[in-house]
């Protein structure tokens, strides 16, 4: 009789106390529970016959992972990890012993705070007085309108809001790593000039936040902040899944 696959969750401390009235992926949502191996623990649930990337099941999956946080260190795995059986995966948890127990406790106590720096999109006029290109362009784009003076101008616009938002950023950035234990560039976003997470220590997000704030406002004609957090700390581990599996797209 073969072996019911299991979603992985995360990995924990063993003796970890899941949220109460946790619930999983699946319809109707599958019940939370741990496998245990040493000093280790994975947060799991039965595996959906059909995994897909569902609105509620990447809610669940984020939620669960955001309530586990809240009372200590996690591994967070990325939607869709799934392990044959419970036996390959605390081989996989005990191969990754002392890799995972040093990165629990590198975290303990910390959450990812991500933030994107945009495009000022609205200071248009504090863009055309500082920048002689833009000016140009839009000078010509007056005197012969047309078609391609409007494309050549849009495109020069749309470049120098994004450099300008990225030195910002920049500036803006230093400043925060000073109060993170550690800095991660993300993915590249359409639109977004810059995106960092930060290792934060939970006793200083409302502080990390009012910086964050403060250096928005200083910044306002060159740029916008958006900052998401406190978030599990995704981009500050390497929890290979057991066994990954492919992850149909779903609504």
């Amino acid at each position: 009789m073969p072996t019911a696959s299991l979603y992985v969750y995360a990995v924990v401390r063993a003796g970890t106390a899941l949220p109460k009235d946790a619930a999983g992926v699946g319809s109707p949502p599958a019940a939370p529970r741990t496998v245990d191996a040493g000093p280790l623990a994975a947060v799991v649930s039965a595996a959906p016959a059909r995994l897909r990337a569902r609105r509620r099941d990447l809610l669940a999956h984020q939620n669960l992972l955001t309530e586990l946080a809240e009372t200590g260190p996690v591994l967070p795995m990325r939607f869709g990890a799934v392990a044959p059986d419970e036996s390959a995966l605390r081989d996989r948890l005990a191969a990754a012993e002392a890799e995972h127990l040093a990165t629990l406790e590198r975290l303990a106590g910390h959450v990812e705070i991500n933030v994107k720096a945009m495009p000022a999109h609205d200071a248009l006029a504090a863009l055309v007085a500082g920048d002689a290109t833009v000016r140009r362009l839009r000078d010509e784009a007056r005197r012969r309108p047309g078609y391609e003076a409007n494309v050549r101008l849009g495109e020069a616009v749309a470049a120098a809001l994004s450099r300008r938002a990225a030195e910002a950023g920049r500036r803006a950035l230093h400043s925060l790593a000073s109060m993170a234990r550690a800095a991660a560039t993300g993915p590249d976003v359409q639109g977004c000039a810059l995106n960092v997470s930060f290792l934060v220590a939970r006793s200083d997000t409302d502080r990390f936040r009012a910086a964050a704030e403060r250096l928005a406002a200083a910044h306002q004609e060159h740029m916008e902040l958006r900052l998401a957090g406190p978030l599990p700390c995704y981009s500050f581990v390497d929890t290979r899944p057991p066994a990954p599996s492919p992850v149909a797209g779903g609504g």
